[in-house]
């Protein structure tokens, strides 16, 4: 029986480990990096050798390190020392150091090995001095030069130098140096060889190389050696063990004469595999990544013509273990059982032996070990620890590693308490968990209220401590607590069952078709349970309709979730569900919608057959989007139409079912591309992809020019004018025109045509045409295909002379200082005809940029210039003018102009308005001496809201006005009169009708102000009642 004062130091040491455990923070050593095999050249032992070792773990793991199974005590080693867990060796020696090494890794939760490496050290030593004996040979015989390899640790290789260096041996079918023996054999010696050998020796590790005495061949002089059959004196051994993935290398040289020919194959006949490959004239056999179907015999055969020798051997596969299967970290409670099983492969099969915090364990009481296989019943705090499974055969040895935790704790429902408050759908089952932690394994006791839960056919107990309530009822609701004991002590939790009634969807959505563009709402509403909290969601052919999507929007109360949709288009199309969540249960309710819209773009529209005025289409009809095409439209367009024209077709109106259609009245040589539009009961849907351009068929052209005219020119010329011919009317190529004319009264017609289309005048050229004579003219076209259609014919005049007669009586008068009057006598005969007059004038004549012309018809003798500089001296001239020109000029009269008028405007204008009595003053403007004299004053005024403008003229600079009944602003303007013609016109005067009597004045400003009219309008009211 246990002591309580034991019971409560093992409670508060499991208390502990349970809180270290579930805190994470205990863990054992685990290997981040293992010691790796050291080659360490001797030349180097000044330097130092390191060995790596690194775990993690919580506490971090401390090291021992051991040599030869020897446990290295590093306290009293000098050369040795930690560095983390790195093994830190100085001053190597040869002798003392080499072996193998071992890192253990420990802390309180327990201790792990590495995997064993090896420290060797790598040398050469020298060849020992001393003179080699010559060997000597018969021609035709064949030799083997010993190396005789000095003693050594690290992989060689061999090399042979012939007299003297760098001049190494060839090897070829007839000469072989062996990287087994070292040895240089010669199969048959040839006179060529004699002199001196020496071997040279390199360790791959160490770099070093060393070089032997020097070895003489020399021929005997008693003959040449015979032919005789091959001597193997270089093969493989009977058996050669292989490692998995290693390359295998085979030497086999024969000695004979004639030289021997080198072959190989399997003893079971099985031809070699490509990756096999051959060196020095087959002497060497290389077999890289070896496996297991490359073991068996080998059969090496050399053969001349004196016969053939074999050499034979097996190539042995073996394999280091490796794991197929290792243990995890397993966490049990105290008094359960523990198996682990590992299982690794290898050549041999491998053993297996298994370590707890690095020491071996053995089976006795409650442990079992056997072939790979730990077990441990009725586990016990003291078992917790670091376990390694170690598989090994004669080719190596492998460690795996896991933790064994051992639970032991009271139950515990921290992190799986029961829900407070726990609401479920009447009829439905009802399930509550018991699961506390807890090490052993608790019982489980389920109360409501304060009464043990009895089990009935309704009402069950799982083993694992689960309730089930099937088919609950109201009457089921209440608290239910479960309690939980092991032999650490006890503990419950508790939680309310609240049994709800059933939710309805008392309206859902209904299958549905719209037009696109309209709005629609789904609706959704539902009666529930007053204590459930309901919510609301909508999917969309199974994709959850998100927030913030602008066509969706969720309306409606508490218990209604109905879904607008605004602007719905043809992807709204599809499946709605609206889904209803509570605490208790999930519902839903299933809506198609059908989006109708106008038709989709008809596709692969192809031109099948073309004519000159005719195309052929088809195309593919796109989609109907919910209401059946009821037609098709056709547009086309050109390079000379501004966008997109409809066309004329056959048939005119084509039906919804037809997908071919020949397009008419195309004009001939135009370039057209084509589309085509779909339209069923909602509307005309978008246009189709363009067709590929496709030019019509060219034709005779069917067109006239039009607007055929004429006349003009110099002299002896018919000028011919006409519109051009649109190009797309041209109907082909190589398009030009034909014009023809002939005189008035001649029966034949004079053809001339021109290649250019876009001309539009002809100028026919003869000394003979009399002037102004009349001409038939009419032109026509052609193309490449032919001569169309001539306009109609019209008459024309030919160019016609100049005027020769001159006006007489010519005289002028200055009007005002920009205005001068001209006046003539008209032509009393003229042979030629006389269409006006023109009236030349300039200031003098070295300023020919002061030029000015004007015309005036035939039946006019006089004009007025206007624009003229005030004050200044011109020059006037007539002359008659028609279509060629004008005639001879008169000689030049001058007249001067006016002074200009007065550049002042009238100024301080003051007004005084008795009822519609306007009284106007303003002080006299003064000319200069180069002004007119002023000789009155105009005024101009106007209703504010009309345009219509009255004058009125005075000597002096008073005025006076009536002004109209309507209750207006006046505007009035003052100008002077001179001979020069109109002076500058003064500011404006605005003057707005009153009811009473009122005074005002116009200084020089810009405007008047209100400020001076209500100034005004004070003084007046003040005098009136003074």
């Amino acid at each position: 029986m246990t002591l309580p004062w034991k019971q409560l130091l093992l409670l508060s040491i499991i208390d502990c480990l349970a809180d270290c455990l579930d805190s994470g923070s205990y863990h054992g050593p685990r290997w981040r990096m293992e010691p790796g095999d050291l080659f360490i050249p001797i030349d180097s032992i000044e330097e130092e050798a390191t060995l790596t070792c690194d775990a993690k773990g919580t506490p971090p793991p401390q090291y021992r390190w051991s040599l030869n199974g020897t446990l290295i005590n590093l306290g009293l080693d000098r050369r040795r020392r930690l560095s983390g867990g790195n093994l830190i060796i100085s001053s190597l020696d040869r002798y003392q150091d080499v072996g193998m090494y071992q890192c253990m890794a420990f802390n309180a939760a327990g201790a792990v090995l590495s995997r064993r490496a090896s420290l060797q050290f790598a040398y050469l030593d020298h060849f020992k001095v001393h003179t080699r004996s010559a060997v000597s040979v018969r021609e035709g015989q064949g030799v083997v030069l010993l190396c005789g390899t000095p003693t050594s640790s690290g992989d060689l290789t061999y090399a042979w130098v012939f007299n003297e260096y760098p001049y190494f041996v060839q090897q070829d079918n007839r000469r072989f140096v062996s990287q087994q023996t070292g040895n240089l054999y010669i199969a048959k010696v040839e006179a060529s060889d004699v002199g001196n050998y020496t071997c040279v020796v390199m360790n791959s590790v160490t770099k070093g190389k060393v070089q032997s005495s020097p070895t003489s061949l020399i021929l005997r002089t008693d003959g040449v050696m015979g032919e005789y059959e091959p001597k193997i004196e270089v093969n493989f051994p009977d058996n050669v063990p292989a490692a998995k993935g290693s390359t295998v290398t085979l030497e086999c040289f024969a000695l004979g004469n004639p030289v021997p020919e080198i072959t190989w194959k399997r003893a079971n006949g099985v031809p070699f595999p490509s990756k096999v490959k051959m060196k020095y004239s087959n002497a060497v056999l290389e077999i890289p990544s070896f496996q297991q179907e490359d073991t068996g015999g080998y059969e090496c055969v050399a053969e001349n013509k004196m016969g053939k020798n074999i050499a034979t051997g097996r190539l042995a596969f073996y394999a280091k273990p490796q794991w197929m299967q290792a243990m995890k970290d397993t966490a049990l409670a105290i008094e359960e059982r523990l198996y682990w099983e590992c299982r690794a492969n290898g050549k041999p099969k491998p053993s297996y032996t298994w370590l707890k915090n690095g020491q071996q364990l053995l089976s006795e009481d409650r442990i079992r070990v056997e072939d790979g296989v730990l077990s441990v019943s009725a586990l016990t705090l003291s078992d917790a620890g670091m376990y390694q499974c170690v598989a090994e055969n004669k080719h190596g040895v492998i460690y795996f590693a896991a933790e064994l935790m051992v639970l032991a704790s009271p139950p515990d429902f921290t992190g799986n308490v029961l829900r407070a408050l726990l609401k479920a759908k009447a009829g439905t089952t009802v399930t509550l968990e018991c699961k506390p932690q807890a090490y052993p394994t608790a019982s489980i006791l389920w109360k409501k209220g304060n009464l043990p839960i009895q089990t009935s056919e309704r009402i069950t107990l799982s083993p694992d401590g689960t309730l089930r309530l099937a088919n609950v009822s109201k009457s089921d609701a209440g608290s239910y607590t479960c309690f939980a004991r092991n032999r650490f002590g006890m503990s419950s939790t508790t939680g309310r069952l609240l049994v709800t009634d059933p939710t309805g969807i008392t309206q859902g959505p209904v299958d549905m078709e719209i037009i696109v563009g309209e709005s629609i709402v789904l609706p959704c509403q539902v009666t529930s349970d007053p204590v459930l909290d309901i919510s609301f969601s909508w999917a969309f052919n199974g994709q959850l309709i998100a927030k913030g999507d602008g066509h969706f929007e969720l309306v409606g109360g508490r218990t209604a979730g109905d879904l607008m949709i605004r602007n719905i288009q043809l992807y709204h199309a599809g499946k709605y569900i609206c889904v209803v969540d509570t605490d208790v249960e999930s519902l839903s309710a299933v809506a198609v919608l059908i989006v109708k819209g106008p038709p989709s773009p008809p596709e692969s529209v192809t031109v099948e057959e073309v004519t000159d005025s005719t195309a052929q289409l088809a195309w593919s009809p796109g989609r109907d989007n919910g209401s059946p095409i009821t037609h098709y439209l056709i547009q086309t367009r050109t390079p000379f139409t501004v966008g997109w024209q409809r066309v004329n077709t056959v048939p005119e109106l084509i039906d919804g079912n037809t997908l071919t259609a020949t397009v008419v009245d195309l004009n001939a040589w135009v370039e057209y591309e084509f589309r085509v539009l779909a339209k069923n009961s909602v509307g005309v849907g978008e246009p189709s992809p363009v067709s590929v351009k496709t030019r019509t068929e060219d034709a005779v052209p069917d067109a006239a020019p039009g607007d055929t005219g004429g006349g003009g020119g110099s002299r002896a010329e018919l000028v011919i004018t006409w519109e051009p011919v649109p190009e797309e009317l041209q109907n082909g190529e190589s398009f030009g025109y034909i014009i023809a004319f002939r005189a008035f009264g001649e029966v034949s017609w004079t053809h001339v045509a021109t290649s250019a289309p876009g001309a539009s005048r002809y100028v026919y050229r003869n000394d003979s045409i009399a002037p102004f004579s009349p001409f038939h003219v009419k032109v026509g076209t052609y193309n490449s295909k032919g001569q169309g259609p001539f306009s109609p014919v019209v008459t024309i005049y030919s160019a016609e002379t100049e005027p020769s007669g001159m006006p007489a009586g010519v005289w002028a008068r200055s009007v005002s200082a920009s205005e001068i009057e001209v006046n003539w006598q008209p032509l009393s005969f003229s042979p030629e005809r006389v269409l006006g007059y023109e009236v030349a004038y300039w200031e003098d004549d070295t300023k020919p940029e002061t030029m000015g012309k004007v015309r005036v018809p035939w039946n006019q003798t006089s004009v007025t210039v206007s624009g003229l500089a005030g004050n200044t001296q011109y020059f006037l001239t007539v002359s008659a003018f028609n279509t060629a020109g004008t005639g001879p000029f008169l000689p030049a009269i001058n007249v001067t102009s006016k002074k200009p008028p007065p550049s002042q405007p009238p100024l301080n204008v003051e007004w005084t308005l008795i009822g519609s009595e306007l009284s106007l003053y303003w002080e006299p403007v003064v000319a200069t001496e180069s002004e007119s004299e002023v000789t009155g004053y105009q005024l101009s005024y106007r209703r504010q809201r009309h345009k219509e403008v009255n004058k009125l003229t005075t000597a002096n600079s008073t005025a006076e006005l009536t002004l109209g009944e309507e209750d207006d602003d006046y505007i009035i303007h003052i100008q002077t009169l001179s001979e020069g013609g109109l002076g500058p016109a003064s500011d404006p005067i605005r003057i707005h009708q009153l009811s009473m009597s009122a005074r005002g004045s116009r200084a020089h400003s810009a405007h008047i102000s209100s400020f001076s009219l209500l100034f005004s309008l004070v003084m007046s009211t003040f005098r009136s009642t003074s």
